[in-house]
């Protein structure tokens, strides 16, 4: 999951109107239409643990994806085979080139005022280090303005980002850009507490980004910990020196797939519901929060509807979108591939946050395509996830978005999400599967009856989440 704020759409003007039907559907009659469909989906979905037995064998035979990986590939494998075992249709992987990122051998280690070594995680997209390392003193600063008002004192010195969680949108800036700003006044390198409310040393990876005006320096992650040591000891006025060493490095862009399944439309087949999340991870954990949770999940509301003998009016489509994580290429990919049938797009829906217990959607549209979707929601009032928000989407829909299809992601409770993102700890236990069934539950409700329902969703202006 990338950061909120690399999510942000330039979408406001975007909404044109479909070449469809032009009336809305009757909002009042959705209730007793898709009652009992929605609680036929409910109650299925509910009665096994068929979702998170699936993530677990994703995640336990292929481990972490990141993109470039064969173990990606592999797994998409996989998902395109027990897709089309599942009776899918039109299952197909559709090509997309993505960035191939190394991480290789990589430690920190603290030299004085005592040897130690610190666990880390190189940041994607950094450069590594000489072989010998860097061995540099280190200048630990809480935020950007005091970089900049002890600017003279970082040329030459390792510096230490060491910025409290505020939150992940707010946070994240020191991950994405820190790397820059530390070059800027002259570092050798950079370092940074891991982006986390909460970790038992345990640090967190995601992407780092690099621009033309100054010289890349390498750039890594350390534990909450271990920054806040860090930080101790040079308030106490000790000499701080640590030694980096990092192999990373970027190799030519590699192919990679988004691995696409449908159930064809009964009446409508050239209008879409799109739905999924994203199959590569970081190159830790095994990925099942991040986000091989919400590709399954997506997946089995779709195979649900097939189990139940579930046909709408649309084409329902689930994608398994890639290169999410460093890159974006998948959503890109599928944006292009489809540029031609983005007018019959209906709706967009991304679950990229976690497979917790749902509490609804956070909707980007029209005002009465939101009145629509609100009336769906009601239907998943019987699980709590009828609350349905102004403003939501993700980042492999994002491009899509951008050309007026209105979008949706999937909310859920979050408060332990950070506490696993992009680190060793992102494996399956951290999930429930009644849950996680829950959300397959709501999935499948909304994308249906959306799906189903007698006139598309009105276009018009997209509000930007």
């Amino acid at each position: 999951m990338r950061s909120a704020l690399s999510l942000t759409l330039a979408i406001a003007t975007a909404g044109a109107a479909l070449p469809l039907r032009a009336q809305a559907p009757d909002t009042a009659s959705i209730d007793v239409r898709y009652r009992a469909v929605a609680d036929r989906l409910v109650d299925a979905a509910l009665a096994d643990s068929s979702a998170w037995q699936r993530l677990a064998e994703l995640t336990d035979r292929f481990g972490n994806r990141i993109s470039g990986s064969e173990s990606l590939e592999r797994a998409i494998d996989w998902m395109l085979d027990r897709m089309r075992s599942d009776g899918l249709e039109h299952v197909r992987g559709e090509r997309a080139m993505v960035p191939h990122w190394v991480r290789g051998a990589e430690s920190v280690e603290l030299i004085e005022p005592r040897r130690t070594r610190l666990p880390m995680l190189g940041l994607g997209g950094s450069i590594g280090t000489p072989k010998e390392g860097i061995t540099a003193p280190v200048l630990v600063v809480s935020d950007y303005d005091e970089l900049t008002a002890r600017a003279a004192e970082a040329r030459g010195k390792i510096v230490l980002f060491d910025a409290p969680y505020v939150n992940y949108g707010v946070t994240v800036q020191y991950r994405a850009h820190g790397a820059v700003a530390a070059a800027k006044v002259g570092a050798v390198a950079a370092l940074l507490r891991s982006v986390s409310p909460f970790e038992m040393r345990e640090p967190h990876t995601g992407a780092t980004y690099y621009d033309s005006t100054v010289k890349p320096i390498p750039f890594a992650a350390i534990s909450i910990e271990d920054a806040a040591m860090l930080h101790r000891m040079q308030l106490r006025g000790q000499s701080v020196v640590v030694q980096l060493k990092m192999e990373a490095h970027m190799l030519p862009d590699a192919p990679s797939r988004n691995a696409v399944a449908e159930i064809t439309g009964s009446t409508n087949p050239d209008e879409v519901v799109v739905m999924g999340g994203h199959s590569d991870s970081w190159d830790v954990g095994t990925g099942a929060m991040d986000d091989g949770g919400g590709v399954i999940v997506a997946w089995e509301a779709l195979r649900l509807m097939k189990r139940l003998g579930l046909r709408p009016r649309r084409t329902v489509r689930v994608v398994a979108w890639v290169n999410e994580e460093n890159g974006d290429r998948g959503g890109e990919a599928y944006r292009d591939a489809h540029a031609a049938d983005l007018a019959r797009h209906v709706l967009a829906i991304e679950s990229d946050g976690g497979v917790f217990r749902p509490s609804g959607f956070g909707f980007s549209g029209s005002d009465s395509a939101l009145a629509i979707v609100r009336r769906v929601g009601r239907l998943l009032a019987r699980i709590g996830a009828d609350t349905i928000s102004r403003g939501g989407g993700g980042t492999d829909i994002g491009p899509i978005m951008e050309r007026g299809v209105p979008g949706m992601g999937l909310n859920t409770e979050g408060s332990r999400y950070f506490w696993y993102h992009h680190s060793d700890a992102d494996t399956v236990d951290k999930l429930d599967p009644h849950e996680m069934a829950e959300c397959v539950a709501t999935m499948a409700v909304m994308a249906y009856v959306v799906a189903d329902l007698p006139e598309p969703l009105p276009r018009g202006t997209v509000q930007a989440p």
